[in-house]
This record gives C-alpha cells, structure tokens and sequence, in this order.
C-alpha cells in the first residue's frame, strides 16, 4: 500500500491499484479496511485455490458481509441482554425508593 497525497491511499488488491479518497481523520481506516479485504481474499484463496478474479473477490466480499452480519445480530443480542439488566436494577431502585 502507498500512501498517495491529499487524503489519497493506493491500495493493491488482487495485483490491480485503487486510488482511493479517505475523509479526513479516516485514512488510517482505510488501509485497516484494506488489510481486512486482503486477508479475506488470502484465506478464501486457501479455502478455494481454483478461484481467481472477480469470483475469489466475490466470495471473499460475501464472507465479510456474513461476519459482519454475525456480529450486528450479536451485538443486538448483547445490547438487548444488557437492556434488560437496567431495567431489572432500575426496578430495584424505584421500589427501594418508594419503600424509603
């Protein structure tokens, strides 16, 4: 990966350049993104060493897209599970209160 100027990262995925804008305060985001892609692209390769191209990239793109949709329906189960803890102590509270 080369750094570009103005906000600019080249990246190099699957031997091909991108030139791509990161906003301000993002570029370092932008490279961790890129190292993610490539990692993916590497272990899909390993899984799959007949793919190439777009195809590889493909199923590489859809294994991220599954894992992220894993953890957004973790993340809900943990935030729900945690709702639910401040409302039980909140109860707590508000009846201790109303006894005092």
């Amino acid at each position: 990966m080369n750094h570009g100027t103005a906000g600019v990262k080249v990246v190099s995925i699957l031997g091909e350049d991108y030139s791509i804008r990161a906003p301000a305060g993002e570029e370092q985001t932008l490279l961790d993104a890129a190292l993610m892609l490539k990692a993916a692209l590497a272990d899909t390769k390993n899984k799959y060493p007949t793919l190439i191209g777009d195809r590889l990239l493909v199923l590489a793109a859809m294994n991220l897209c599954s894992q992220q949709i894993e953890m957004r329906k973790k993340h809900r189960q943990e935030l729900d599970r945690y709702q639910e803890q401040v409302s039980a102590t909140v109860e707590v509270i508000s009846k201790t209160i109303n006894q005092a």
